[in-house]
């Protein structure tokens, strides 16, 4: 008796070591946000702003490490290699996430194998504009006007998000010839000089050419107005039920990513995206943030990525 009572004790004297051994709390260390631009352009600057929020909210600093090129396909392949502990994010876009793995002809990656959903970080302010010039004060408008000169308007693109979208918006009736730019700059150049008719563009650009009368916003790809052109229509309130195409960012982390850790994550930058000074900040980026949890990220990915894929077969694009 008075042997198995000392087991007993002894067990009981481990145990909260164990337990303490065992339940480290997570994160413990500092984590990685890898983002594949350069420092100092859009992605960036936004990733900055989520990292710092989220530091505060774990009580972990949180490392921003640009890995630009390719698409972003270095920054996602750096991520998709790393341990699964949860302290390697990605910062992805539809660029990396979407564009790369079906343009394309060799895949980098399966986007659905090769990372864990972890949340959204919301989406680019996207608008669709046209020059004042333009007789066309809506969207129905411009629809009419292309349809009665097949082939006498043209659009600007200077992302694959931007140039599907407008081809979601078109239809296979409207005759638009696109031009492709390396910058959304260079294409607002031309479409205040008119030689470029219409537009999908950031809300970088927009608010301020609207608010001086050179161009018109006619409509905005967020699933609600954007508090930078709070008179510009949704394309639902609209009933354009075939703007599929959503200019988003989301986290990710690698594959096989525990599922208490991607749970707390995702908890933590919901949070992030919540802080006021977060939010007022990505605001002034033209970006309106807002997080989902993991079950709801990736089925919001799968819609995005399927929607994106069917528009390029459709239209036969091809992007060099």
């Amino acid at each position: 008796m008075q042997r198995r009572q000392l087991i007993t004790l002894a067990a009981g004297a481990a145990l909260p070591a164990a337990q303490a051994f065992g339940a480290e709390p997570f994160p413990d260390k500092p984590l990685r946000m890898i983002v594949g631009f350069a420092a100092g352009g859009g992605a960036d600057s936004l990733t900055r702003i989520i990292a710092e929020g989220l530091s505060k909210q774990l009580g972990q600093q949180v490392i921003v490490e640009n890995r630009p090129g390719a698409d972003g396909v270095l920054a996602a392949q750096a991520v998709s290699s790393a341990k699964a502990d949860g302290y390697t994010l990605l910062m992805g876009t539809n660029t990396a996430m979407v564009a790369a793995p079906t343009l394309r002809p060799t895949p980098p990656y399966d986007p659905f194998k090769a990372f864990t959903p972890i949340s959204s970080a919301g989406q680019f302010s996207m608008f669709l504009v046209v020059p004042s010039s333009l007789p066309a004060k809506s969207v129905s408008e411009l629809l009419a006007l292309v349809a009665a000169k097949p082939g006498a308007y043209n659009s600007a693109s200077s992302n694959s998000a931007s140039e599907l979208a407008m081809l979601q918006l078109l239809g296979e009736q409207r005759k638009v010839v696109n031009a492709r730019y390396k910058g959304d700059m260079q294409a607002m150049t031309d479409l205040l000089g008119g030689q470029i008719h219409m537009m999908f563009t950031t809300g970088t650009l927009a608010p301020g050419f609207v608010k001086e009368g050179r161009i018109r916003a006619l409509a905005t790809l967020l699933p609600q107005r954007s508090g930078l052109l709070p008179e510009v229509p949704t394309g639902t309130e609209l009933g354009l039920g075939s703007l599929t195409i959503t200019p988003w960012a989301g986290f990710f982390g690698p594959p096989g990513l525990p599922q208490t850790i991607t749970d707390k994550l995702s908890r933590e930058l919901q949070n992030t995206l919540k802080r006021p000074e977060v939010h007022a900040q990505l605001v002034q980026q033209g970006f309106e943030g807002y997080g989902m949890n993991p079950a709801k990220f990736a089925e919001f990915f799968r819609t995005q990525y399927d929607a994106f894929g069917a528009t390029v077969r459709q239209h036969n694009v091809k992007f060099e």
